[in-house]
């Protein structure tokens, strides 16, 4: 698939180490250097579309002044049948290159050719990679910063999909531990306080208090009477949590669903217990001598393992001695095992049993400390987590009304969750709103800007380029011009400065995608985005269409639908629509 921008980096490298053995061959410059010289686009585009440092960086090797080297190279160039149409030297010795019609038209034939896959790579050449996101506890409703979590993991696989990865989308569900326990106690008190009165049974110090617990112990009361009262304790605590998690899974299903998130598989947390994977991959870090026990419990010896992994990332011993390690319980003194052992071991589901190659987590930035602890867990597995899992950290969400903070605290139960969310704003406004930042920044979520319907709204202003597109193709077609095909049109007459920079914006997709996914930045897709529709509305305002000589008129419309199919394109990638009316 195409990536025009970087063929024509190529074509200047490829054409001056050319010039440079034509040169050398007619005796103007010393033969047989091996010249590595960078290929730059200038940010002015009036020292041409690029730059070669060629001349500089074989100064030395030649012995010559670098524009004596670079004059020498321009009396060789060969530009006919290029992407270019002149050459200059500027400054100590640039050599600039000039874009010329040839590359203008091929940029709108490749978009018009690969249709919704432009921009698809084979970057990734099959690569198995797991995105895991979300992974919400499932004692409650998702809150902003799952919502979050959400659109960054679905848009970031997009990306990867596109760029030839091997995706698979994953839900880790914590359905074991503490947490569930804690789960079970909340619900279990509210029932009895249905039974025999608030005042009479108190409320866990550290239980959930969410509104959504006393829905379930209604919910329970209605369905059971107080048949459940009479049970053994830890039945009727474990009646409560399969009660519980049976009504949270699925609404956590059907919420991400309606917010256009559906996952390859919800891995339950309970499974690595039943199957023993748990305990076998604790036998299997103590059979590497990783683990000791002390005071009746089985510990790993984190501390060893971060700093090898410290020295092998180029710390020093000096720095990694004041760190400020601590090893880890894996088994407790009375046989349960840790929420970190059984981490590991999913870990090492996904990369050994599973056979994935990277395994990327979309965590929240309160998980920092955990990072290094598990990636040098599954370097004493012998699985290269130091390399192999990939830890996106995440960080809030602040939710703004009025201009002010909304307040969100699950502990009082007054969070805000995303099914409420999605009952005040679109799923296009949340998609784009919840993508529209580095994940490692905060997030500012105004809830008044979401529903705007004008420029400052991001995700209105990118859709209304789209539909302004349509609506202008459709008003042409009525008066008998329609679409050309990127054959048919002049690539010479789009010689404009908005035109011209229109179409660079459409060649730079591709390699948008690219970054964004070396980066694990899916966000590079929005900025693309509003980006390309301001370089849309700008060339609009500047270029008439409707009245112009016909040759003029079609191909301007070709560069209209053709961003139009390219701004179609990025939406879908981020799972947002494209409208065409507004």
């Amino acid at each position: 698939m195409s990536n025009l921008i970087q063929a024509a980096r190529e074509q200047v490298s490829a054409l001056t180490q050319s010039a440079y053995e034509k040169a050398a061959a007619a005796g103007r410059l010393p033969a047989g250097a091996e010249i590595r010289s960078k290929v730059d686009i200038p940010k002015d585009v009036s020292h041409g579309d690029y730059a070669s440092s060629f001349a500089m960086a074989a100064a030395r090797a030649l012995g010559k002044p670098p524009r004596e080297i670079a004059q020498a190279l321009l009396e060789h160039l060969e530009l006919d049948g290029t992407y270019f149409d002149k050459a200059e030297i500027a400054g100590p010795g640039f050599l600039n290159f000039t874009l010329g019609k040839k590359w203008f038209g091929e940029v709108l034939a490749s978009v018009e050719s690969e249709g919704s896959l432009y921009g698809q790579s084979d970057v990734g050449r099959g690569e198995k990679v797991m995105v895991e996101f979300v992974s919400a506890n499932p004692t409650g409703p998702m809150h902003m910063g799952n919502a979050r979590g959400g659109v960054l993991g679905d848009t970031l696989s997009a990306v990867l999909e596109r760029l030839g990865y091997d995706v698979w989308r994953e839900f880790y569900v914590n359905d074991a531990g503490n947490q569930i326990h804690k789960f079970a106690t909340s619900i279990d008190a509210r029932y009895m306080q249905i039974l025999l009165g608030e005042e009479n049974v108190p409320f866990p110090e550290e239980g959930y208090h969410g509104e959504d617990i006393k829905e379930l112990a209604r919910a329970i009361y209605a369905a059971h009477g107080d048949s459940w009262k009479e049970l053994p304790e830890s039945e009727r605590l474990e009646r409560m949590a399969e009660y519980g998690l049976g009504v949270n899974i699925p609404k956590m299903k059907s919420d991400l669903l309606k917010y256009g998130i559906e996952y390859d598989r919800w891995f339950l947390e309970s499974s690595l217990h039943e199957s023993g994977a748990v305990a076998a991959t604790v036998a299997e870090l103590t059979s590497r001598g990783w683990t000791y026990e002390k005071d009746g419990a089985l510990w790993l010896n984190t501390t060893q393992l971060l700093k090898e992994k410290f020295l092998r990332e180029g710390k020093t011993q000096e720095q990694v001695d004041k760190l400020e390690l601590k090893d880890d319980v894996l088994r407790r003194a009375n046989g349960f095992y840790t929420y970190f052992a059984a981490d590991i071991a999913y870990h090492s589901n996904k990369l050994k049993d599973r056979g994935y190659h990277t395994a990327i987590n979309i965590w929240g930035a309160d998980h920092h400390g955990h990072v290094a602890r598990l990636q040098a867990a599954l370097d004493g597995l012998g699985l290269d987590g130091s390399h192999r899992l990939v830890i996106v950290l995440m960080q809030l969400v602040n939710l703004l009304q009025d201009g002010k903070p909304v307040r969100m605290s699950k502990r009082s139960g007054k969070a805000i969750a995303l099914h409420d969310l999605l009952d005040e704003i679109s799923v296009d406004a949340a998609r784009f709103f919840f993508n529209n930042s580095k994940p490692t920044s905060p997030l500012d979520f105004d809830l008044d800007l979401a529903v705007r319907q004008d420029s400052d709204n991001p995700v209105y202003y990118v859709q209304y380029a789209h539909a302004r597109i349509c609506s202008l193709c459709a008003k042409m077609a009525e008066e008998g011009m329609m679409v050309p095909a990127a054959g048919d049109v002049d690539a010479s007459l789009l010689s404009g400065s908005e035109e011209q920079a229109l179409i660079k914006a459409l060649a730079r997709f591709p390699e948008e995608i690219r970054i964004a996914g070396r980066d694990y930045d899916p966000a590079q897709i929005n900025r693309y985005l509003i980006s390309l529709a301001g370089d849309f509305h700008r060339f609009y305002n500047a270029d008439r269409i409707k009245g112009e000589v016909p040759a003029v008129a079609e191909a301007r419309l070709k560069l209209a639908d053709t961003t139009r199919s390219v701004l179609a394109n990025g939406l879908a990638l981020i799972g947002v629509t494209a409208p065409e009316r507004m």
